[in-house]
């Protein structure tokens, strides 16, 4: 089995045994990753989540997985909107999920393949998909080809880590990549409780910068200490048990996981001609969107 294919089967898997994860909290404001979906891009509140997305007559989520940012999306939009969604694994998922939205489209696409028949979009969102492709940039173009004249992309992708995480992160998809669903599910879940155990501890330590590990001086907790500089071991105590282990189990088990610079991703908007008009680089990564001139 190559790389596409098992990163297609990790999702497929993972989409088909957790149809609703992480959805009902995304839609709600306040939560973690409600906040952390607007703030990457520079909208920090629901009224500008809704400004931001005024006068956008089709909007295209690439890459919509189970639907939940395809649902936020269609909720702030003009109620005009046309929202479609595709994904490659997870299209069924998604359309049970999203159905009696109105105007919401749900399509099974390959990022690489021809999407001519999708039209043009005011909007595209294309956000934690990119870094699963086998061929990031090439998708990136590829999508820019379906901006309408000053249409937007806004894209997110995994950033290149410090140097231990990112020995840990190889470390832990080498040993759990070729496992089957249950069994790699199983090896996530002790990575959680640690997850879990380490956040339950709720307190913070200050540290110096450590160069040569890429630590930046701070105060942190000590879960969020791990997991940005040494191991990815998340825990939400808003998720149930099994999504955590969801979450965790998405970041290891596929192949295709490809991690970035914020000069690469930059130099993808310029080789699009596209103009950046906002960029975040966060410790989880790097959020861009450009605009398609006229």
């Amino acid at each position: 089995m190559n790389t596409r294919e098992q990163t297609l089967g990790s999702f497929r898997d993972k989409w088909e045994q957790n149809k609703e994860l992480a959805f009902s909290e995304t839609l709600k404001e306040g939560s973690d990753i409600f906040n952390w979906i607007l703030t990457r891009n520079g909208v920090p509140s629901s009224p500008d989540f809704a400004a931001w997305l005024k006068g956008k007559t089709r909007i295209l989520d690439a890459g919509c997985g189970n639907g939940r940012v395809t649902a936020l999306l269609q909720r702030y939009a003009p109620q005009s909107a046309s929202i479609v969604g595709i994904d490659l694994t997870a299209a069924t998922v998604a359309a049970e999920n999203l159905r009696g939205l109105q105007n919401v489209d749900i399509r099974q696409k390959d990022l690489l393949g021809d999407l001519s028949d999708l039209g043009l979009f005011d909007l595209i969102y294309c956000q934690e998909v990119l870094h699963h492709t086998a061929d990031p940039k090439g998708a990136f173009l590829n999508l820019c080809q379906r901006l309408a004249p000053n249409g937007e992309i806004a894209i997110y992708v995994y950033k290149l880590k410090a140097p231990l995480r990112e020995y840990a992160d190889d470390y832990v998809q080498d040993a759990i990549s070729s496992l089957p669903y249950d069994e790699a599910m199983k090896e996530m879940r002790e990575i959680t409780l640690l997850g879990k155990a380490l956040s339950e501890l709720d307190v913070k330590v200050k540290v110096p910068d450590v160069k040569v590990l890429a630590i930046e001086a701070g105060e942190y907790d000590v879960q969020r200490f791990l997991y940005h500089f040494f191991l990815k071991c998340f825990w939400n105590p808003s998720l149930s048990m099994d999504e955590n282990v969801a979450i965790n189990y998405d970041w290891y088990h596929p192949q295709l996981c490809t991690r970035h610079t914020a000069d690469e991703v930059l130099g993808w908007f310029a080789d699009a001609g596209l103009s950046v008009i906002h960029h975040c680089v966060d410790q989880y990564g790097i959020t861009v969107r450009g605009v398609r001139g006229s």
